[in-house]
């Protein structure tokens, strides 16, 4: 008689069978486990979202800032292009012997407006109070009034001959 140790085809057989059941129950058993795992945690979900909202808190007054930066900054592109466009038209005048293309008859800071192509921008005014001397090369400081913001600033206007 064999002892039951002993190696059998037939006993092999079952003892594998065996294993590959026990090896399949705990892969699924891993999988299940895993299916349970997946996901964030209401922590985890939590902090992002307390992170996000110190973000959002950092960043709104800086966009504020811009926007004032911005209007600022606008605001002296179209006061420099005021200047500029006058400076041009005397220079033009002084050029041309006193023939002058563009806003010869500049009698206040509102006629500034015709020496720069397509006048004055909208949202901004030129103060048609303050009037420019008739005689050449005088200069006379003008204001840009920003509608939007309230600012204003100042450039010096040339009279043409």
């Amino acid at each position: 008689m064999k002892g039951c140790c002993d190696s059998n085809p037939c006993t092999e057989a079952i003892m594998k069978r065996a294993a590959a059941r026990h090896h399949n129950e705990h892969l699924n058993q891993v999988k299940i486990m895993n299916k349970q795992q997946s996901g964030f945690t209401l922590i985890e979900l939590i902090m992002v979202i307390v992170i996000l909202g110190a973000l959002a808190v950092s960043a709104i007054p800086r966009y504020v800032d811009l926007q004032t930066q911005a209007d600022a900054s606008a605001l002296s592109g179209v006061v420099g292009t005021f200047a500029a466009g006058s400076a041009i038209n005397y220079a033009d005048c002084i050029a041309s012997a006193g023939t002058c293309l563009n806003g010869a008859s500049m009698n206040t800071c509102d006629d500034v407006a015709a020496t720069v192509l397509g006048g004055a921008p909208a949202g901004y005014t030129l103060d048609n109070t303050e009037v420019i001397s008739l005689v050449a090369g005088t200069t006379q400081n003008c204001t840009v009034t920003q509608t939007s913001s309230g600012n204003t600033q100042t450039f010096v206007a040339i009279s043409p001959p």
